[in-house]
């Protein structure tokens, strides 16, 4: 039978070792809080969130290109796009689209030609007085107006079809390149093809590749 002086130990041990458990548990969640709340606030900062004319350098296959993106015309647009480009998402993915006389997409699809998963889809923001000229870069999306999320193209030629009417929304563009418009023009030019593996049309012959996105520093 055990004494009162062996309980006090038991119990003293018991409850030191509960405590210490609950302790490392709560540090371990106050961690990940951390841990989480400092990668929130990294993104907002790496976004620029005060850099109204944010510039991006898109280095491909053939050539860099430069944007300058226009957060006071596409706010939403614009955010969701850095937040895109400083996550990495668009490094080492192909341009799958490429119409001479219309335009240039990439944004979704990996080197191996399987789609990257996405943020939920954004508010259209077609509406903002920016038009679809040649040289400018656009939001790609489904039929639906409020379903795009990474997908962008650029305008080879002037596309005012695809800017808003009064009985539709249109496609809303965010900026426009102002660098290595003979770049885009050449990918412009490629050879295409219908892709078996995707099952889509105007699809490069040779791999056009967006190697690295890098949202650049402004003075």
């Amino acid at each position: 039978m055990k004494t009162w002086k062996t309980w006090i130990t038991y119990l003293t041990k018991s409850l030191t070792k509960n405590l210490a458990k609950k302790t490392t548990k709560i540090a371990k969640t106050l961690a990940s809080l951390v841990l989480l709340t400092t990668s929130q606030l990294s993104y907002a900062v790496d976004i620029q969130p005060n850099t109204l004319y944010p510039l991006v350098e898109l280095d491909t296959s053939m050539g860099k290109i430069v944007v300058e993106l226009d957060r006071t015309r596409s706010p939403i647009t614009v955010d969701n796009f850095l937040t895109y480009v400083v996550k990495g998402h668009y490094d080492n993915t192909l341009f799958h689209r490429v119409i001479s006389d219309f335009v240039v997409q990439g944004g979704g699809l990996d080197l191996n030609k399987e789609e990257r998963p996405t943020d939920k889809p954004i508010v259209n923001e077609s509406g903002n007085g920016l038009s679809n000229l040649t040289g400018t870069i656009a939001m790609a999306r489904e039929a639906e107006p409020h379903t795009a999320t990474s997908q962008f193209y650029f305008n080879v030629v002037d596309n005012e079809k695809l800017d808003p009417s009064s009985r539709r929304w249109g496609y809303t563009v965010f900026g426009e390149v102002t660098s290595g418009m003979e770049v885009l023009q050449a990918i412009s030019l490629v050879p295409t093809d219908f892709n078996s593996q995707v099952e889509w049309p105007d699809f490069p012959v040779q791999d056009i590749v967006l190697k690295k996105a890098t949202l650049l520093p402004r003075n």
